[in-house]
């Protein structure tokens, strides 16, 4: 009984330290809002910047899988290339480290219940307050969370005889054996966690309690780094060639890093003894620990850095590249919560990421509209209007539909983000994306419906004369440099762009009011009145999609305010 009582306290208070460490992550997001996502942006820079960027990324959010996750999901977005990646994986490695740090000089340090509790109190108490900065509240809270569990962690760690002691220890005396059973043991723990970060912390207080040497402690470490790839591996899994190397990168580099470390294992323990002040054991030993796993990453990172080329062809060599299916096929993005690395903030990331995507298809439906009316003009020849439209009707229906199924998606994805706890800002920003994720569906409605009236056209034998045809020939050419000017907004939110969208919309409504005029005066002079209640359709359908332009360039200046 008393074992089991002791498991349940290990158990419990390993789940409120990992709960606080979420609940901390989920807090800076928050706090920095705007300005952490804006530090995602580097990753498209150097190798070096992407090392910083993965370094920083990974110190705000308290979690390398949650760094490596999001750099496979962008690979495999077309956002980041392999080489990038691979520096940003480099980089997430030493953030991890900062766990570490704050557990061994701030955990085994000081009373930790002295500031714990008050911590979750005052924390908790400026959540409920209304005001702008509830989310200082939330990492408050989250930090007392996190030491309290350490607290309770390290006293629900058995307490030993000296014979006993002597039993465990012995277990560290099969030389070189003991040390890759410990790395195996690290790599397990990390495993059934999901956070190398939390499995650093196990492993020190378990050193702290004098549970197991310091040899012993090293090698859980390094088998540690091992454990965190899985969250990688698993966020390949039915993703492009792209984002499979991407997580094979990050598998390869903790794995060939942790063998030259054990290849050099004493050797590396000196060094590290070298620079830490102190005996490793006790308080210092947590130390000592802590700067092993900071001074691994970053010499890991120095020997694999120069190497960002071959690494990379390494790996596209291992896995070949696949013909991507070229038919659209079932669109799919699954929401994820629950796990220490899976955060609303970083939802929301990807969710953006995915509409720019779902605008880049609104934009190619519109452009292919564009062509179709430069080429339909009236000394074309019937077979070839007759092939292109069926060609392009078909096509359109199938991204239309592509389209759909992400505005279903993607709304599903957003309103399971509005579950969790979101600041300000980001709650702001999610009934924006709806907004625009609308907008962007019904936009290519509108192409689809285009094409249509061209199908109808053409098989109508309903013929714009040149005048016409060149009239919404111009016409489509300012609703596309509309669209154009939508994509420079989601980079650029600068007050300017948004007065030139503005000047875009009143020609547009200009042009739309003068194209109509023109299509009822013809009818009045004894034209075909189909042929010009068809080119009034065609207007008002290239008019609409200048309005959903106008509407996401609001809402895109919404966000950025």
């Amino acid at each position: 009984m008393q074992y089991i009582s002791m498991i349940f306290n290990i158990v419990g208070s390993l789940g409120l330290f990992l709960y606080g460490m979420k609940v901390m992550s989920d807090g800076i997001q928050q706090t920095a809002g705007e300005r952490f996502q804006r530090t995602l942006s580097f990753m498209t820079g150097t190798r070096v910047t992407g090392v910083l960027t993965g370094f920083a990324v990974t110190a705000i959010i308290q979690s390398s899988s949650a760094t490596t996750v999001m750099v496979v999901s962008f690979v495999n977005a077309g956002m980041l290339t392999l080489k990038q990646a691979v520096g940003v994986i480099m980089g997430a490695n030493i953030g991890t480290t900062v766990t570490a740090w704050i557990v061994s000089l701030v955990g085994f340090s000081f009373n930790i219940s002295a500031f714990a509790l008050p911590a979750v109190g005052i924390g908790f108490i400026m959540t409920m307050i209304k005001w702008k900065r509830k989310d200082l509240g939330t990492v408050l809270l989250g930090f007392g969370l996190l030491f309290m569990g350490l607290d309770f962690l390290t006293k629900a760690m058995p307490k030993f005889s000296v014979e006993q002691l002597e039993i465990i220890a012995s277990f560290a005396n099969y030389g070189f054996l003991s040390i890759l059973l410990a790395v195996g043991i690290g790599m397990g723990v990390t495993l059934l966690i999901h956070s190398s970060s939390a499995a650093t912390a196990i492993i020190i207080t378990m050193g702290f309690q004098g549970l197991i040497s310091y040899d012993v402690a090293a090698g859980m470490i390094l088998g540690a780094n091992i454990g965190t790839t899985v969250d990688a591996a698993l966020a390949a899994i039915g993703a492009k060639t792209s984002a499979k190397r991407a997580a094979l990168v990050h598998i390869l580099f903790n794995v060939f890093g942790t063998v030259w470390a054990l290849v050099f294992f004493h050797p590396l323990l000196a060094m590290v003894d070298l620079i830490t002040p102190g005996a490793p054991s006790g308080t210092a030993l947590t130390v000592h620990l802590a700067m092993l796993h900071t001074i691994f990453n970053m010499i890991n990172t120095l020997v694999f850095l120069p190497f960002v080329d071959p690494f990379a062809r390494l790996v596209s060599l291992i896995i070949k590249e696949k013909d991507e299916p070229k038919e659209l096929g079932h669109y799919r993005l699954e929401y994820k919560s629950g796990l220490i690395q899976d955060t609303a903030e970083l939802n929301i990331f990807r969710a953006e990421k995915e509409i720019r995507d779902m605008a880049v298809l609104s934009a190619s439906m519109y452009a292919k509209i564009g062509d179709a009316l430069r080429a339909f003009h009236i000394d074309a020849k019937e077979t070839d209007k007759e092939q292109k439209v069926t060609a392009l009707v078909k096509d359109l229906a199938e991204q239309e539909r592509y389209a759909d199924e992400m505005r279903e998606e993607l709304t599903h994805f957003l309103i399971e983000c509005t579950r969790q706890q979101l600041s300000q800002y980001s709650e702001k920003k999610l009934s924006v994306l709806l907004r625009i994720t609308a907008s962007l569906e019904e936009m290519t409605d509108d192409c689809y419906g285009a094409s249509l009236l061209l199908e109808r056209s053409v098989k109508k034998d309903l013929v714009f004369k040149r005048k016409e045809t060149e009239a919404l020939t111009e016409y489509s050419g300012m609703v596309e440099q509309f669209l154009n000017l939508v994509e420079k907004q989601w980079e650029n939110p600068a007050d300017e762009v948004k007065r030139e969208s503005e000047e875009l919309e009143s020609q547009i409504n200009k042009m739309q009011s003068k194209l109509r005029k023109l299509g009822r005066k013809r009818i009045e002079a004894g034209e075909n009145v189909k042929t010009e209640l068809l080119f009034i359709d065609l207007v008002r359908r290239i008019e609409k999609v200048g309005d959903y332009c106008y509407s996401i360039s609001n809402a895109l200046s919404m966000i950025n305010k």
